[in-house]
């Protein structure tokens, strides 16, 4: 078994048995602001398989989500209230909103990839990897400069996640509409 088999395994069996690290891991996290950079991941294999290099110009960002179903303010103006509805499960998933609040709070960076760290009651952590476009380290990697070259990755829906929550992930049966968007092929 490789080193980061090894590792992973560990990481993965924290997180089942909900170990006393992991805990307190979490309750440290919880103190910390929602979206806070860390000089670096949690999971290091993870974050390898994703394209994160120890480079000058790759950051890591930690950010906390709330999981769960999205709730809304009930509908006024004489309705019925119990047609109006309270929960409503979200287009998208915590991972990619994840990823656009990273994009939005570090504005000179774009989004690469991200993974799932934790989670603690409704809270879902996860740890985003970002680029500085203004790097020259960054630009002289021909994996990292062609990220870079796509601006607004994470809100136009260009990482993993979002490609997933976007319906575009996979072709095959079922999937021609959803090219080049689901909002094209809906006008007609």
């Amino acid at each position: 078994m490789t080193f980061y088999k090894t590792m992973k395994g560990t990481f993965a069996n924290e997180y089942k048995t909900r170990s006393d690290e992991y805990k307190t891991r979490l309750s440290l996290w919880s103190s910390q602001p929602s979206v806070s950079r860390i000089d670096k991941p949690t999971n290091i294999a993870r974050a390898r398989e994703l394209g994160y290099k120890a480079k000058q110009g790759v950051v890591v960002v930690r950010v906390r989500v709330l999981g769960g179903k999205k709730k809304r303010q009930q509908a006024g103006g004489g309705r019925k209230p119990s047609k109006s509805g309270r929960f409503f499960s979200r287009q998208k998933s915590p991972q990619s909103i994840a990823e656009e609040r990273a994009a939005t709070k570090f504005s000179n960076c774009e989004v690469m990839n991200s993974y799932f760290v934790g989670e603690a009651g409704t809270e879902k952590y996860f740890e985003v990897i970002m680029l500085d476009r203004t790097s020259p380290v960054v630009l002289s990697d021909a994996q990292y400069s062609q990220v870079v070259r796509q601006k607004g990755r994470a809100s136009r829906g260009l990482t993993y996640q979002g490609r997933k929550h976007r319906g575009i992930r996979n072709k095959g049966f079922g999937t021609a509409r959803f090219r080049p968007s689901k909002r094209a092929n809906n006008r007609g």
